[in-house]
């Protein structure tokens, strides 16, 4: 199979304009006329994962994060980048990137899902579908119940296959309305403060966000970039395989890219 027919399906079902101006996803390398066989899903195109796809002999790396998200000067191996592309090239891997296109029109509802949030409505609209339906980043909902912070922490570890989260607020606060905004979720407190969330689950999020979220009073459940994005690996595999069944695809182990000692 082409790349360009993989590619036109990809398009088609998360399309590149409704990414977010900033962003940089698509063909990051790679020929449209080459052959795919075997294809590679990870969340990040690292050093790791470059080298899983060169000894599988992968024909395609599909990743979350592209590659390249700002200007690049020199491809060679004394670049960090320019390295990476030289590997891709040399080993005639292709490398393909959904970001802030495939969050408003999957991702949000992946998170949402795992959630299991009632009444739910986007978190911040940033765009429309094809068929008139608005789409954005991340969702604000209810809880099944009503719960403690503590508890809610417990509920997201469970949601996402996660061993800790981290928490700005009162534990014992209690809560129902909560807004979920996968990735780096700095950019999110003010539209989950203006949603009315008691509570926003993010990632990346720093010491002076945190406590300027609960001084406004939203509590702070903090699971990671990566907690939470994961789980783009194995919905893009399962489509994938569903879609192009005569592919050979393969998914990152799950890993987090660091440890809590």
């Amino acid at each position: 199979m082409r790349l360009s027919e993989i590619i036109a399906n990809l398009k088609a079902k998360y399309p590149l304009e409704l990414a977010l101006p900033w962003d940089n996803p698509g063909l990051q390398v790679g020929r449209m006329e080459q052959e795919v066989q075997k294809v590679y899903v990870a969340l990040d195109a690292t050093q790791e994962v470059l080298q899983a796809c060169v000894a599988w002999k992968a024909d395609l790396l599909v990743t979350h994060h592209p590659l390249l998200m700002s200007g690049i000067k020199k491809i060679n191996s004394e670049e960090f980048l320019g390295g990476k592309v030289l590997t891709l090239a040399e080993h005639r891997i292709a490398h393909y990137a959904m970001h802030t296109n495939y969050d408003v029109t999957e991702m949000a509802r992946l998170a949402e899902d795992a959630m299991r949030l009632a009444d739910t409505e986007i978190l911040e609209r940033t765009g429309t579908l094809e068929d008139g339906t608005a789409c954005g980043v991340g969702f604000v909902g209810s809880l099944p119940e009503a719960m403690t912070a503590k508890e809610c922490c417990d509920y997201v570890k469970k949601a996402f296959g996660l061993d800790s989260v981290r928490l700005f607020g009162d534990p014992q606060a209690r809560v129902r309305r909560i807004a979920v905004s996968p990735g780096s979720g700095k950019s999110m407190i003010a539209p989950a403060l203006a949603s009315g969330a008691e509570l926003l689950v993010t990632g990346d999020i720093g010491h002076h966000d945190g406590l300027d979220a609960v001084d406004q009073n939203l509590l702070v459940i903090d699971a990671g970039h990566y907690g939470i994005e994961h789980i783009f690996i194995g919905q893009m595999a399962d489509y994938l395989r569903e879609t192009f069944p005569e592919l050979e695809v393969r998914k990152a182990q799950l890993l987090q890219p660091f440890a809590v000692i």
